[in-house]
């Protein structure tokens, strides 16, 4: 089969990470979390054991797609052919079957549009499940970075050790707001303030919008939680910390400056095209029931 899975991170990375790296935009998700499971360990994400998988076109040829996956949570798929992602599942499928229990263990998927969608068919063709569309996003990458149309009052600044409470209360709400669940939320927010990725923006001497900027890998640093809080939304700052953690990526070395959109909001996708950010893809996450 031209799917090879693994186990071993250090063979993934040195089997895909050239692909990886090659398509930085399109694999973003890869490439951080490989790179928080390197410096972390396996299970940073969770107790369950980390799956890995490289396709080849032909035998000998060069890795052209790549999947991972931390249990709890469902696979993640890079670049590759809507083909690869059929046969992906396909072979999952038939491995969960063999399994004592019998049954179809994964509950979703997510990727790029026609990946993800071309995984879904033939995963439910193949255990009698169904799927449905459980989020609907869009990945922009920066093309010039301009100031927001309507500059907010304030300013950026880095976020620091006393900010801690507010930082973990923030990204709690975040996640509970888009409906995710972030593993270890203190320990990431530590890690991300110290290595100086997050970035606030003060009104008044007050903390009113975070966003990251995450550590750049193979030219790419993706950004994100971007988060205001109800009673301080409508007023720009969004859009001011966005930049701001843009350009501090740009500083530091990023080609190509990421970030995701979830299609059902209209603002977000309005306010970050109006700093220069431009559509790459579309993505989806579905989910597998009955």
């Amino acid at each position: 089969m031209p799917w090879t899975i693994s186990s071993s991170l250090d063979d993934f990375r040195a089997r895909a990470g050239g692909f990886l790296a090659a398509h930085p935009a399109e694999n973003t998700v890869l490439l951080t979390i490989t790179d928080r499971l390197a410096a972390r360990g396996p299970h940073y994400y969770g107790d369950g054991v980390p799956v890995f998988g490289w396709w080849n076109a032909e035998p000998d040829g060069p890795v052209a797609g790549a999947f991972l996956r931390t249990p709890p949570f469902t696979p993640r798929l890079g670049l590759m052919p809507e083909s690869a992602a059929a046969e992906l599942a396909t072979e999952l499928a038939t491995e969960s079957a063999a399994r004592p229990t019998g049954s179809a263990t994964l509950t979703g998927v997510a990727g790029g549009a026609p990946a993800a969608l071309a995984f879904g068919a033939a995963w439910t063709g193949a255990t009698g499940t169904t799927s449905t569309v459980r989020t609907n996003e869009r990945l922009y990458r920066l093309g010039e970075l301009a100031d927001p149309p309507r500059p907010p009052s304030g300013r950026a600044r880095l976020a620091g050790a006393d900010d801690r409470e507010l930082l973990i209360r923030w990204f709690a709400e975040f996640a509970d707001e888009v409906d995710i669940r972030i593993p270890n939320l203190a320990t990431v927010v530590d890690d991300r303030t110290a290595a100086g990725q997050l970035h606030l923006w003060e009104d008044g001497g007050r903390p009113v919008a975070v966003a990251g900027a995450s550590a750049v890998i193979a030219g790419m640093s993706r950004i994100g939680p971007v988060y205001t809080p109800g009673d301080a939304r409508g007023r720009g700052y969004a859009s001011g910390v966005t930049a701001a953690a843009s350009a501090a990526a740009l500083a530091r070395g990023a080609a190509e400056v990421l970030l995701y959109t979830d299609l059902a909001n209209p603002t977000s996708n309005s306010i970050y095209q109006q700093i220069g950010y431009r559509p790459v893809e579309d993505c989806v996450e579905l989910a597998f029931g009955g």
